[in-house]
């Protein structure tokens, strides 16, 4: 089993000692949220083989200066032969919900110039794009001929996921699946060879994961629920999901 999405580098160290000493999981996609980031996820891969990174910069924070830009974009440049993915990177839905007069246009441009890396070094994209902003992305991603796109915690109108079906975008589930509703239909609705299994730790989980620290291992009850909702084999789904996430990746 592998957690398919994880900011490994947002947990405190004790508690990623912790998390760490008592993994029952192969291995994380860690990504990355800014250039400290992109450093402190490149040190986890350094100390642990099961940490894979993925370097980029998160969308739901303030505008980067064009210095903390420019050493993401360098950084990538340095590390793309040892680095899975291009990632976290997409658009500000969430911030917008709180501001809406944010101007879009220069989040997009920062997204288009992470596509460009993506499609220069033939890596993957990992995006962070909901709802109407997925459209949005799925237009950049046919401007830049990107196949290999990763939506993470996807949520989006039945007209998106037709698309992206029909792209083959992967799309990854997270505990949420165990108790919200909306997520649960789009694990019925989406192909399993197009999906993965993530946890987006640290983030915190309702439901049975009330009061927990988030941890890969909860990846086991994610492909429960799969399973469940896609009345099939609980051993069929954990290894179709491995192996998406293994050629996906190329891990």
């Amino acid at each position: 089993m592998i957690d398919a999405h994880i900011h490994l580098d947002w947990y405190k160290e004790e508690e990623r000692r912790r998390l760490l000493d008592s993994l029952t999981v192969d291995g994380m996609i860690a990504v990355s949220h800014n250039f400290q980031s992109c450093k402190d996820v490149w040190q986890l891969a350094q100390q642990y083989d099961v940490v894979h990174p993925a370097f980029g910069w998160h969308p739901e924070q303030p505008l980067p200066n064009k210095d903390e830009l420019q050493n993401i974009m360098h950084w990538i440049d340095q590390h793309y032969r040892d680095m899975v993915a291009v990632g976290e990177v997409g658009l500000p839905y969430y911030t917008r919900q709180e501001n809406p007069q944010l101007d879009l246009q220069p989040y997009q441009a920062i997204l288009e110039a992470f596509m460009e890396k993506a499609s220069t070094y033939q890596l993957p994209i990992v995006l962070h794009a909901v709802y109407e902003d997925a459209d949005v992305v799925c237009d950049l991603l046919a401007k830049h001929q990107i196949k290999k796109a990763h939506f993470h915690w996807f949520k989006g109108s039945e007209a998106t996921i037709e698309r992206m079906i029909e792209q083959k975008y992967r799309i990854s589930i997270t505990p949420d699946c165990c108790y919200e509703q909306e997520i649960q239909e789009l694990v019925k609705r989406y192909p399993l060879a197009l999906m993965m299994a993530e946890t987006d730790g640290p983030w915190s989980f309702e439901g049975p994961f009330q009061d927990q620290m988030t941890h890969p291992n909860m990846i086991e009850a994610v492909i429960k629920q799969i399973a469940t909702l896609k009345q099939l084999p609980w051993e069929e789904v954990s290894e179709q999901l491995t192996r998406n996430t293994v050629e996906f990746y190329q891990l």
